[in-house]
């Protein structure tokens, strides 16, 4: 799930203390390190989600080779994700899965973790739990739109009330371990702490040290 870069606000809490164009261009880094990384996954066809729909040309001329795109529809995110899932399944598909585009640092192993557990039918539901309360990946064997309705976007009440529904809708649901995501200076410094103590995502890891020196 991907906001094309360039067609409008990204990374916007983090401008203060970002310029909006660096922000942009963090963002970017971000975007571009998880594509590739998803791309050289064994057995997982990668897309990249995009919005607005009017940003394709400029997706495409970013996009790793073997990125295939699709333009999100839809109102809200969760209109969105279930929307996306559900055609992705509808394909033939064991399993869908949709990913955020801010936690660079993301291990692969965790995408391959719920891939598997997909493929072997082992829960209806994968969540990727993030700190703040909300989830850096999701993924069904079944279209659930009703999964998506009546949640609080963008609030530290996303995931227990997405795995409160589940329970009641009798989904199994397999929770991956936890991550963090980039929205705030702290975060960002949390990121740049975090890479400068081994390797990481490599553009992610240029433009912060652009921004930190």
């Amino acid at each position: 799930m991907a906001k094309v870069p360039g067609l409008g606000p990204v990374k916007s809490r983090l401008s203060p203390p970002l310029a909006p164009e660096m922000a942009t261009l963090l963002y970017r880094c971000f975007l571009l390190d998880r594509l590739e990384a998803l791309a050289a996954l064994p057995r997982i066809e990668a897309l990249a989600a995009f919005t607005p729909p009017a940003g394709g040309a400029r997706m495409a001329a970013l996009a790793p080779e073997g990125i295939r795109l699709v333009a999100q529809q839809g109102g809200g995110l969760g209109a969105r994700l279930s929307g996306l899932l559900t055609a992705l399944i509808a394909q033939g598909y064991p399993g869908a899965m949709a990913l955020d585009s801010d936690s660079p640092t993301l291990p692969m192993a965790h995408v391959l973790e719920a891939a598997d557990v997909l493929g072997r039918g082992a829960a209806d539901l994968v969540l990727g739990p993030s700190d703040d309360g909300g989830y850096y990946l999701i993924g069904l064997r079944e279209p659930r739109p009703d999964l998506f309705e009546g949640i609080p976007w963008s609030t530290e009440r996303v995931l227990p009330l997405t795995v409160e529904k589940a329970g009641r809708l009798g989904l199994r649901t397999h929770l991956l371990p936890g991550w963090f995501d980039v929205d705030t200076e702290a975060d960002l410094r949390r990121l740049h702490a975090a890479l400068a103590a081994g390797e990481g995502p490599r553009r992610t890891r240029r433009c912060l040290e652009a921004i930190f020196g």
